[in-house]
């Protein structure tokens, strides 16, 4: 409820999420909330943790200290993001995003370090730890607060699909998990002389760790390139094979460069009949459709089929057939013969799942021998391809 709240009051046309200047707008009320929440949690946990003579808590508040600091950069982040496209940048700003939850990564990865140092030297160097019940009210306010950042994070990254905001979520779930061992140091402190706040330290430094390397890997996926979005791809077929002209679509790349910012491409099959001009306003059309339904800009290409040739026909059905045999993630397009004096040649594009058993030169002599079965003058000339999507 808060959250709709501050969403309603802050940011102007909130559902205009593709729109830089509305993202930039939830980057800055996602900074600033994390900015003012991680001050008076730092302030809060440091005092306490100096007041109990606790290195966990006072960790656990270097590490909101940081988390501020995390804020900042991903405030810049989103303002740098925004920025249009320029002579040096044409394709926009947008990848900023991702490098800003790169330095949140690395930042969330050197506290993780300097608490395990901490932690260790804790457990080889013991010291008194007093329990106060302010100290345990600030922990449990705490915790509550870090669970709403991580939802309120949450649900604004989800809806203008931000990986920092996720980075953020992720990270204020393992400040919890921080806090309540902070915690159970504390009260185990009141039975027992053992260092359980060296080792509650030193295992809240893992979760911090963990945390740091995941966001890590999910923004180096970003930026190296994941596979299409399925839920996009759906999107793509729909629209293009809701026009009746159309008979497959295939071949769906989609680069992306940052979240606002996407480029696709796609092939459409059509019946080799139509004419090269109609053709060509199918093709614009169905763009636009997708650019509006989806703010994708896509490049269509066209790829011609003789629906009428019954013996292509029998041919790709024999051929989808034996590949399905091999392998049920196997499949073709862009499938047609083409007559060279005497002989045939059976043209198409070969779909290979990466972990399909077969290699590519295997696949090639099956296929040639069986199309020879089929018929002797008939040969293969195969394109391998890949699957671009989720």
């Amino acid at each position: 409820m808060l959250t709709k709240i501050l969403i309603k009051k802050f940011i102007q046309n909130s559902d205009k999420t593709n729109e830089p200047a509305v993202r930039k707008s939830y980057g800055t009320l996602s900074s600033v909330t994390g900015i003012i929440c991680n001050i008076i949690l730092f302030l809060l946990k440091f005092s306490t943790g100096i007041l109990s003579g606790s290195v966990s808590i006072i960790s656990d508040a270097v590490n909101n200290l940081s988390d501020c600091a995390g804020c900042i950069v991903t405030f810049f982040g989103y303002k740098l993001a925004a920025k249009p496209a320029d002579r040096d940048h044409p394709f926009g700003h947008g990848r900023a995003e991702y490098l800003a939850a790169m330095l949140l990564a690395v930042m969330v990865m050197l506290m993780g370090f300097t608490l395990l140092k901490d932690s260790v030297q804790k457990i080889i160097e013991p010291e008194a730890v007093v329990f106060h019940g302010a100290t345990m009210l600030v922990l449990i306010f705490s915790i509550a607060v870090k669970l709403w950042m991580a939802a309120f994070n949450t649900m604004l990254g989800k809806r203008i699909d931000s990986s920092v905001m996720l980075a953020a979520a992720r990270d204020s779930r393992s400040d919890v998990i921080a806090t309540s061992a902070a915690a159970v140091s504390l009260i185990a402190s009141c039975f027992t002389d053992f260092p359980v706040d060296g080792y509650a330290g030193v295992l809240v430094s893992f979760f911090i760790l963990k945390a740091g390397y995941d966001i890590i890997k999910d923004t180096l996926d970003d930026l190296l390139g994941r596979p299409a979005d399925k839920e996009k791809v759906c999107s793509i077929k729909r629209l293009a094979l809701a026009h009746e002209k159309v008979i497959d679509v295939h071949d769906i790349v989609l680069h992306n460069y940052g979240p606002s910012h996407t480029l696709g491409s796609c092939h459409l099959e059509i019946s080799s009949e139509e004419s090269f001009c109609a053709v060509h306003e199918l093709a614009d059309h169905i763009e636009k459709r997708i650019w509006e339904d989806t703010g994708i800009n896509m490049t269509i290409h066209t790829d011609p089929v003789d629906i009428d040739n019954q013996t292509a026909s029998e041919c790709r059905e024999f051929i989808s057939r034996l590949i399905s045999g091999l392998d049920k993630g196997l499949s073709i397009h862009d499938f047609r013969l083409v007559k060279t004096n005497c002989r045939t040649s059976v043209t198409f594009d070969l779909v290979v799942p990466f972990d399909c058993k077969y290699k590519k030169e295997q696949l090639r002599a099956i296929i040639d021998t069986e199309l020879h079965r089929f018929d002797p003058e008939f040969d293969s000339s195969i394109t391998f391809d890949c699957e671009m999507t989720e």
